[in-house]
């Protein structure tokens, strides 16, 4: 797939039938705009779809491929948390380009749609029920930025604590020291990696402040509600690393109704650069998760395990990139 240059809001728009402001409130996460969730959907999908510009399918040579897709992740879920809107996407048009039909399968999917797929890309967070389904299906299964260690699947993976230490070292090397973290909670009574490896080095430079952890959910609206929390204590810090940038939608929104300016008055740093993170005011630094190379990389395992099943389960770590925008001031 080939990088598009620099999409607009009048291309996203064009695209999803909307006009360029209903896409600039989409984005934004604008909780005052009255529309129905299909047409944010058609915005959101429009946006990741102009991320990249498809040389157009491949003539088809041989019989097609079905290959099924099980996600946990709803559709109104996917509005909260775009990234895994992004990867379904993804996967749809890789699918696409090269003559593969995808099946969106689960647990209550019909015997003939399960008896016609040959292996299956999962994504999301899955429970023990939903792994010996997928054992019993009896059909090569590729995790998609999910793992499970103690199962024989295979699995692709973005390196978040890789990704995450890009994260801190952009902060301290722009000079702050009083860096607060919002994220969430992907597995109860488990931290997520972001903060693992946020405590981790902050509690090495003797300048971690548990009052500046912020947890709830991955969601534009926890994102608002916790950096309030978090920016109306007596002392505060000059940075913040969100882990998600849904997340970092809500901040600024709570940011501008706090009076502050980003970068000036506080820095934010993402992670994920969903398309919606340069369309922000500034523009928004984060961590880039090459989802593209990701969804290329777990559908040619599958084909691999279909065509000879693999002796031991395979698991591939993608390192992901700083993008620098305009949210980060220097100290």
């Amino acid at each position: 797939m080939k990088k598009k240059k620099n999409p607009t809001i009048k291309d996203i728009a064009a695209i999803a039938d909307v006009s360029p402001a209903t896409v600039s409130r989409v984005l934004n996460y604008d909780t005052a705009l009255n529309v129905p969730n299909e047409t944010r959907r058609r915005v959101f999908e429009a946006a990741e779809e102009l991320e990249y510009e498809s040389p157009g399918a491949k003539k088809r040579k041989n019989k097609q491929s079905v290959f099924g897709f099980f996600s946990t992740y709803s559709a109104e879920a996917e509005l909260e948390d775009v990234y895994y809107l992004a990867v379904r996407v993804a996967v749809e048009k890789y699918a696409t380009m090269n003559d593969i039909q995808i099946e969106m399968i689960d647990r209550t999917s019909k015997k003939d749609i399960l008896s016609k797929i040959e292996g299956v890309l999962c994504l999301g967070s899955f429970e023990n029920e939903d792994a010996d389904w997928l054992k019993n299906l009896g059909k090569p299964a590729v995790f998609v930025d999910t793992f499970r260690e103690n199962d024989d699947f295979s699995s692709v993976l973005i390196d978040t604590r890789l990704g995450t230490k890009k994260a801190m070292d952009c902060l301290l090397e722009n000079g702050h020291e009083k860096i607060g973290f919002i994220g969430g909670i992907d597995i109860p009574g488990e931290k997520d990696t972001r903060q693992l490896v946020f405590e981790e080095r902050l509690n090495n430079l003797s300048l971690l402040k548990a009052e500046w952890v912020k947890l709830g959910q991955y969601t534009p609206k926890d994102g608002y509600r916790l950096f309030k929390e978090l920016m109306t204590q007596k002392e505060r810090p000059t940075a913040v690393f969100i882990a998600n940038d849904s997340m970092a939608v809500g901040c600024y929104k709570a940011a501008h109704e706090l009076g502050l300016r980003i970068p000036e008055d506080i820095s934010l740093i993402g992670f994920n650069d969903l398309a919606s993170a340069e369309f922000l005011i500034p523009a928004l630094t984060t961590i880039h998760l090459p989802i593209d190379y990701l969804v290329e990389v777990a559908t040619t395992l599958l084909k691999r395990s279909i065509e000879k099943p693999l002796p031991y389960p395979v698991k591939v770590v993608i390192p992901p990139r700083l993008i620098e925008r305009d949210s980060i001031s220097k100290i």
